[in-house]
């Protein structure tokens, strides 16, 4: 049976700013909240209440979307997320708003859903990511002046020696872990300007990432080639390590787009109302011809 369009976790995220078990997804980071010099009589002010409510709104929405607990069908409803996250609608509202920005939510004309993959800027979008992290070594390599910071690196390694040893379940939200793979080695080069240009391409290939991490070979796959990555930038081996983040990118971009053009595919024949672009069908039909010639 082909995988479905998400693998629904059964853990509910209406904590998920907690700090998460060994092998899960990197939390949700909020910016952390100035403590007052003085602490208040009030245990809590009605702001930072308000604030507090706000970003556990978000972080467990946004944990719920990376989880794949949502079909793209799905109306994101105000009043069950709001019951679903044990806050009130304002907060809710606020998140999905975000959440667009993030790229993981869109505003459709009768409201909030989970953003649809969207094949059809895939690999150009992907053509930008391969340019940006591959530029994160070539400038190391084109300059002895360049160095990679060792105390981002060195903490980066011992995390993907830790999910080797571990690994986790396949999960549509491992593509936290891998983002921040791929932002930390980019932002180890020096140069805020790529990492800046990586974390926007980022969010808007997030829906469509995700269909990366749903069997056990690929999150496997992925550890395996992270470690070689930054190890080989540590040794020094950067010609190397730049051919192996190249052949990773391109690995994963296959995957992608083969895994999310076909479950588009399946619920375009199973009715639903969504046309299947072009290019999804594309794909699709090439994956057919490589799997019976």
């Amino acid at each position: 049976m082909d995988a479905p369009l998400y693998a629904p976790s059964s853990t509910e995220a209406t904590e998920a700013v907690a700090a998460p078990e060994a092998g899960g997804p990197p939390p949700v980071a909020e910016p952390p909240v100035a403590e007052p010099a003085v602490p208040p009589v009030a245990a809590v002010s009605g702001a930072r209440a308000g604030r507090d409510r706000r970003a556990e709104a978000h972080a467990g929405l946004r944990e719920l979307l990376l989880r794949g607990e949502f079909d793209v069908r799905e109306r994101l409803v105000e009043v069950r997320l709001a019951e679903r996250l044990g806050v009130s609608r304002t907060p809710v509202r606020e998140a999905l708003v975000r959440l667009v920005a993030d790229g993981l939510v869109e505003r459709r004309g009768d409201g909030y859903y989970p953003a649809r993959p969207n094949l059809d800027e895939l690999r150009d979008l992907y053509e930008l990511r391969i340019t940006v992290e591959l530029r994160g070594i070539t400038r190391a390599l084109e300059s002895p002046r360049v160095t990679h910071d060792l105390t981002l690196l060195a903490p980066l390694r011992d995390r993907w020696r830790a999910l080797r040893a571990q690994p986790p379940a396949p999960d549509p939200g491992f593509v936290a872990w891998d983002e921040d793979f791929h932002l930390t080695l980019l932002r180890a080069s020096g140069n805020p300007r790529l990492t800046e240009t990586l974390e926007s391409v980022t969010r808007r290939i997030r829906p469509v990432r995700m269909y990366d991490y749903l069997t056990a070979d690929r999150i496997s796959a992925t550890v395996v080639e992270h470690l070689e990555i930054v190890e080989l930038v540590l040794e020094g081996r950067l010609a190397e390590a730049r051919d192996a983040l190249h052949r990773h990118v391109g690995d994963s971009l296959e995957v992608v787009e083969e895994r999310a053009a076909r479950a588009l595919a399946q619920q375009a024949l199973r009715g639903h109302r969504t046309p299947v672009p072009d290019g999804h069908r594309q794909v699709a039909a090439r994956h057919r011809t490589e799997e019976n010639p």
